[in-house]
């Protein structure tokens, strides 16, 4: 299977919830920094309040989620930067945001490059894991994904023992319709979810 197969063959809900258990990478050069894919929330387009492209909005700022499957959409917020991909075809704007990966390789440069931190508090939120990466503007944006420095592994994925559908974070809570759809997807157990409590967490990070 290639990227764009990947992205476009099934809901984006369902894309999301695949890519729990697969290896995220970014080549930044020197070395490959990774883990593995923990929480994936998913954006489903015009109808989707909480979506960048909610109403059809489209301007430089979103175009990636315009892009075909497989594009990447990089937005930043406030001193953040946020990793995106997009699903389904060219012109139907969804996407995945990935919020939280399990470091893997690396680990040593994204300690440094979070001036310090460790353990969860390296990669358990979409902020702090491209921090953690190193990312510090939009370059990558619109790239497709086989072009980029980026890689997710597509072939293979660590068995998950319980996946758990939640609401999504930061959403506006005035359409409680979009605010309440579990469309965020978590590796039950594992703590570099981003807002996992501490009873919750399982010595095996929730993988078989």
């Amino acid at each position: 299977m290639n990227y764009t197969e990947f992205f476009t063959n099934r809901s984006t809900s369902e894309i999301s919830k695949d890519l729990l258990g697969r290896t995220l990478s970014y080549n930044n050069g020197e070395e490959i920094l990774s883990g593995t894919i923990v929480e994936a929330e998913a954006y489903v387009g015009v109808k989707d309040r909480a979506a960048h492209s909610y109403g059809g909005r489209r301007s430089p700022a979103n175009e990636g989620l315009y892009r075909p499957g497989g594009s990447l959409y990089i937005y930043s917020q406030r001193q953040y930067f946020f990793f995106d991909v997009s699903c389904q075809e060219e012109g139907e704007p969804q996407g995945v945001l990935i919020r939280a990966i399990d470091p893997l390789t690396g680990i040593d440069t994204m300690i440094k490059n979070r001036s310090g931190k460790t353990g969860p508090l390296l990669t358990n939120g979409p902020g702090k894991m491209m921090q953690a990466l190193g990312i510090t503007s939009r370059k990558w944006d619109l790239v497709d994904l086989n072009d980029s420095p980026f890689d997710i592994d597509i072939d293979h994925k660590r068995e998950i023992e319980e996946i758990v559908a939640l609401p999504r974070v930061g959403i506006n809570q005035s359409d409680p319709e979009w605010a309440q759809k579990k469309l965020r997807f978590i590796v039950s157990g594992n703590p570099y979810v981003s807002d996992i409590k501490k009873k919750d967490i399982k010595k095996n990070h929730g993988f078989i």
